[in-house]
């Protein structure tokens, strides 16, 4: 019997119920269950569902969270409350830590961020059907505030989703990315969202400690020890004790210091400087650098097995050239804080001060646009921040125009052309416009379809028809 029926046969016996007041969101992802041979009830609502769940549980549930009656969370603890081991896949377009990790936390299998792409969500309804082993639920943590991390890329979206799941496993992290890009911003979402979420978070820039004074800051030291000692110390990993301690720029932290903290990741204990009694520590370490680790292993800066101790998961952090869609709301964001605290009344940005900065790639990343953003709010003299009070190093780079002159650029040669009479302007501008991006987007992804879909903020399987139904144009010289 071939595999593709073996499969459809299994799946037919499992039952899965999609919640959600959406009624094309629900009849979408419905009929993809269905087509690949799964059972399926729809529900507009939890207050349905519930009712149905005294007679019937099904084998897996995807839920929405944002729902007039029940909040999505609600539902799940519900649901696992009085079902511990039935997988719930929590769906929603608001994909922010709070709603991840508040996901996880209350035991779900998984999250599936909107627009979502068919494929995916049956592959998480098959990991949901596959599972053997259910993770208990923590309790629930601390109300949380609002998200210090912004962002809707995809690159974005998925970190989102690593922290919500990450921050209940008392596991090390390494996060990797260049300066500026917000790398203690995931580390202290990672505690606030951790069952350590009530002890101390202690963060420590160990290229900012000249190294002489290094190995004190991070162990502590009794009087006496050194010179200038006069009094006990703690270091910071006393003072992070039940909690945790991000070390930022770890690839900087001297070879000496790297053996000791070998000793304290592996061990949980260490001596002060200059101490006899052997301190033990509960200390979840959180580390991060912009450098390449592995290089430093390979040219003997940094030792291995340290490596392998810190890098247990791994988050990559995008440059914010990388998430130029991101760029409006953190720019708008960054405003309204600096409007806010330095009193300068009401200010906003001019369109073409966005379009601007969305042509910029911010070698300084998201602090440099925060930067940028303070200071016009405080320099800048009307109420619209318009492009001739940015810096004049702000300019679209390598000569590609901004959004404002390719709609310039649009707007006249749709004149020209319905002066010279033509026809059919309107399908034959959106059909180029189409095949334009469509090839821009495969060309920059490696033709990555995927890739591609996600970029654009496409599916995958909408990309694809569209690549069926269109010809990308020509490079130039063919």
């Amino acid at each position: 019997m071939p595999a593709d029926t073996t499969a459809r046969q299994a799946a037919s016996a499992r039952t899965l119920w999609v919640i959600d007041d959406d009624r094309s969101v629900r009849f979408v992802l419905a009929e993809a269950l269905r087509s690949v041979g799964y059972q399926v009830r729809e529900f507009d609502g939890p207050a349905t569902a519930l009712s149905a769940l005294a007679k019937q549980c099904p084998d897996a549930v995807f839920t929405d969270v944002r729902m007039p009656d029940m909040d999505g969370l609600k539902l799940l603890n519900v649901l696992k409350a009085d079902h511990p081991d039935l997988p719930v896949v929590v769906m929603s377009a608001y994909t922010d830590i709070a709603s991840t990790a508040g996901a996880f936390r209350g035991g779900a299998h998984d999250f599936l961020s909107k627009p979502f792409d068919i494929d995916v969500a049956i592959a998480m309804a098959r990991r949901a059907l596959q599972q053997e082993d259910p993770v208990a639920a923590e309790p629930p943590g601390p109300t949380d505030v609002e998200p210090e991390l912004v962002g809707e890329a995809p690159a974005m979206r998925e970190l989102f989703r690593a922290i919500g799941k990450l921050a209940q496993a008392p596991l090390s992290v390494l996060i990797i990315g260049e300066t500026g890009t917000g790398k203690e911003l995931v580390a202290r979402a990672l505690h606030r969202h951790s069952p350590r979420a009530q002890q101390p978070f202690v963060a420590l820039n160990t290229a900012a400690i000249p190294a002489e004074l290094l190995e004190s800051e991070l162990f502590g030291h009794e009087p006496g020890a050194f010179t200038g000692a006069a009094k006990r110390q703690l270091g910071r990993f006393e003072q992070a004790n039940g909690g945790t301690l991000f070390l930022d720029e770890i690839g900087d932290m001297p070879a000496a210091l790297q053996t000791r903290l070998l000793r304290v990741l592996a061990e949980g204990e260490f001596f002060r400087i200059g101490g006899r009694e052997l301190i033990r520590v509960d200390v979840r370490v959180i580390a991060a650098t912009h450098q390449a680790l592995d290089t430093l292993v390979a040219d003997g800066r940094f030792r291995a097995d340290l490596l392998h101790r810190l890098d247990v998961v791994r988050l990559n952090l995008p440059p914010l050239r990388q998430r130029h869609e991101d760029v409006p709301a953190l720019a708008q964001r960054f405003l309204a804080d600096a409007v806010n605290k330095l009193g300068c009344g009401n200010k906003r940005f001019d369109r073409s001060t966005l379009d601007r900065f969305l042509a910029y790639d911010w070698p300084g990343n998201v602090r440099e646009l925060e930067n940028l953003c303070w200071r016009v709010a405080a320099l800048s003299p009307g109420e619209v921040i318009m492009p001739t009070d940015l810096p004049d190093t702000l300019r679209p780079t390598n000569g590609i125009a901004g959004i404002a002159d390719w709609e310039d650029a649009l707007r006249q040669w749709a004149e020209t052309a319905l002066r010279a009479q033509q026809r059919e302007l309107y399908p034959r501008a959106l059909e180029r416009f189409e095949q334009v991006m469509l090839s821009a987007a495969l060309s920059v992804t490696g033709g990555h379809r995927q890739h591609a879909a996600e970029r654009l903020g496409l599916g995958r399987n909408t990309l694809t028809r569209k690549l069926g139904s269109s010809r990308p144009p020509k490079a130039a010289g063919d």
